[in-house]
């Protein structure tokens, strides 16, 4: 990660609080110059990592600290004589990112890969040489953080070498954490690169390493680097923050005020709470001005509320809620619906009695760590596999490898060249929603938010879905082109027909770049079949029949006409209602029919209806089913078996390889009607049968 260093103070104001209180700034230059002198004993940890080592202790006391002592004196050794733009030490740099991690959290695997991820590509020192002294573990990481060659790639090497680190993540997440803490550093120390390569990088930062911070749930890399970038790409807006930061110092602040309320209502009830006043990071200063115009003075932090169990996160809501005023609309419950990257909490806001307004976040200790420092806090997580894991759910079973990450991995093998992957993979990442939904077959799909049903498609059945025909969402069908919501159940029908493909209308439904690819790649080498299915739809096929006899219906008015309802087809035994419609004839509908309530709302004349003894009665039917040859013949000669007579028929033309048919009967006896439905579902094609 070559990093262009510059002043380790730039923006200081700009940084969360990633140390603990009570520790000393780490000193980059005397480190360096440590760095150069070397340890003063071969027989115990190098000074220059003391920070390092104080901070893994912290998380793991009884970390193993001698393969970081080796770790070191190789990267020191190997980088020796390097010295970074703004003149400081190379060692400096693996030893600050190596820092970021062991304050996040990181086991010592992580570490031990994080003060080498530089060698093997800015020194001799080559993949063997690691593998052999550190294990294939180390390595591996090692090697998903070494960037491509640009004189093998050209301009290519950026998106090359982001395709191979997300490859890697999708095998060992602890890749991904070394990049963000490697890129962290550098955007802290940015200052002396030129203004357009600032820019660039930021931008870069800006579109990929943030989300994926996000996803990853490393909350406390994620502030830092927007607030870092922020300053970058929109310098006046930033000192405008920042002028609105420092006015606002000099003023009362209500926060603490309301902190020391919330702890005396949660000491008076009984529950051990840690609360602290958080405040909000530049960006987030920045959104939530321009959200609400004027701030107040409770808008520049939040209240933080630390508990030992989840009953206990909701028995603090209970007291927040009666002992202040809640803003309900504030109210977010992410422990009972987490968010895709791990994170949980319950957020509220308050009203005091003096008017202001505090929002609240209440979560465990565990949940504060992991939303802090995501993926990171999960430590080893190869170590054990998962107890209990449901197969086929990969937001469960695997943790660090999410269903974001599955669906990257997988559209990335077919993105036709490094262009395209880069454009694709910004759009990807740019999606800050995730929704789960069910496989009829009881798995899960995780999708962006907004997509829909083609998405689901290709998600469950790679190029497959090139022959999907149609969709029931929540046992209802509907079209290709319907939009998912979280928690719906999708059960996906596909043509039989192995020449199906999809309809060019398809790219303005899809939204994920697996699908938005595989459907690209068949339009282009079906040019014909392409341009086929955007052709005007052709009128419906009818075909009528002789009409059989009258209904068998009887209405409580003399000598007036029945007709049964053609949108609903009551047959006996049916509870049906009629009305008097104009002419003075009777109209017989079922009494669910949404038909009635039009009828009543408009005023028309109730008339009592029954069934006459004879048991004959007309019935539309619809069948939907796959398109194919002699489908009508076939679904004819199935009803002309049960002894129906067909009134009149119609088929509509194809739409996505399926086909609308629609029959107007006459039944001898209304009791065979489930035996007829059922003989034409029977119909090879046909899946589904309904009463229109």
């Amino acid at each position: 990660m070559s990093a262009e260093a510059t002043n380790p103070e730039a923006h200081p104001e700009a940084r969360p609080e990633l140390r603990r209180r009570g520790r000393s700034r780490l000193d980059l230059r005397r480190l360096g110059r440590a760095a150069l002198l070397g340890p003063a004993s071969r027989d115990r940890l190098p000074d220059a990592i003391g920070h390092v080592a104080e901070a893994h202790r912290a998380h793991h006391p009884d970390a193993d600290l001698s393969i970081l002592r080796r770790a070191y004196l190789l990267a020191e050794t190997s980088h020796r004589g390097q010295m970074r733009k703004s003149g400081e030490p190379y060692i400096t740099h693996p030893l600050a990112v190596t820092l970021i991690l062991a304050e996040l959290g990181a086991e010592t695997t992580t570490l031990t890969a994080s003060l080498l991820h530089d060698t093997v590509e800015d020194t001799d020192v080559t993949l063997d040489q690691v593998r052999e002294e550190f294990g294939s573990e180390v390595c591996f990481i090692v090697d998903g953080v070494t960037k491509v060659e640009k004189i093998d790639y050209g301009a290519a090497a950026e998106p090359e070498t982001f395709r191979k680190m997300l490859v890697a993540t999708g095998n060992d997440v602890r890749v991904m954490s070394i990049k963000l803490a490697d890129r962290l550093h550098n955007m802290r120390t940015l200052g002396v690169m030129r203004p357009d390569k600032q820019a660039r990088i930021a931008k870069v930062t800006r579109d990929v390493l943030i989300p994926l911070a996000e996803r990853l749930g490393v909350q406390a890399l994620k502030t830092e680097l927007e607030d870092l970038v922020f300053a970058i790409l929109h310098p006046e807006e930033y000192e405008e923050t920042r002028a609105l930061i420092a006015a606002h110092a000099g003023e009362r602040d209500p926060l603490p005020g309301i902190a020391d309320s919330v702890r005396g209502v949660l000491r008076d009830a009984g529950i051990a709470a840690e609360v602290v006043v958080r405040p909000r990071h530049f960006v987030s200063v920045h959104r939530i001005s321009r959200k609400r115009g004027e701030l107040r003075g409770s808008d520049f932090g939040r209240v933080l509320i630390l508990v030992g169990e989840n009953a206990d996160c909701y028995a603090v809501l209970g007291e927040l809620h009666t002992c202040f005023t809640p803003v309900v609309s504030e109210f977010k419950d992410f422990i009972a619906s987490p968010k895709f990257n791990l994170y949980q909490s319950l957020h509220t806001a308050v009203a005091t009695a003096e008017g202001h307004v505090a929002e609240v976040i209440v979560r465990t200790r565990q949940m504060h760590r992991v939303a802090e420092a995501g993926v990171v806090a999960l430590g080893n997580p190869y170590t054990t596999p998962p107890v209990d894991a449901a197969e086929g759910d990969e937001e469960r079973v695997d943790p660090t490898r999410p269903g974001w990450l599955s669906r990257l991995l997988d559209w990335q093998q077919s993105a036709p060249d490094p262009d395209t992957f880069w454009t694709v993979l910004r759009a990807e990442l740019a999606q800050d929603r995730e929704i789960t939904v069910f496989r009829a077959d009881g798995g899960t799909l995780g999708l962006p938010g907004g997509a829909s049903c083609i998405d689901a498609a290709y998600a469950q059945h790679g190029e497959a879905a090139h022959g999907c025909i149609g969709a029931r969402v929540n046992g209802r069908l509907t079209s290709l082109s319907s939009r998912l919501s979280d928690g719906d159940t999708v059960q996906l029908l596909l043509a039989h027909d192995a020449s199906s493909g999809p309809a060019a209308d398809w790219l303005d439904h899809a939204k994920t770049p697996a699908a938005r690819i595989a459907i690209s790649g068949w339009l282009q080498t079906h040019p014909d079949s392409a341009a086929a299915t955007t052709t005007a739809a052709r009128a419906p096929l009818s075909v009528v029949g002789a009409r059989g006899g009258g209904a068998n219906a009887v209405a409580d008015l003399p000598d007036a006409p029945v007709r049964l309802a053609g949108c609903c087809t009551p047959v006996p035994p049916d509870a049906v209602a009629g009305f008097v419609v104009r002419g003075g004839a009777v109209t017989v509908h079922r009494v669910h029919c949404p038909a009635v309530a039009q009828m009543r709302a408009v005023g028309r004349t109730s008339v009592a209806v029954h069934w006459r003894a004879t048991a004959d009665c007309r019935v539309t039917l619809l069948a939907e089913s796959f398109g194919r040859p002699h489908l009508l013949a076939d679904l004819t000669e199935a009803i002309a078996r049960e002894g129906v007579e067909v009134v009149s028929a119609t088929v509509e033309p194809p739409v996505e390889q399926r086909v609308r048919h629609s029959y107007t009967l006459q039944l001898p006896d209304a009791t065979g009607l489930p035996a007829l439905m059922r003989a034409m579902r029977d119909v090879p094609g046909v899946y589904d049968v309904s009463r229109a």
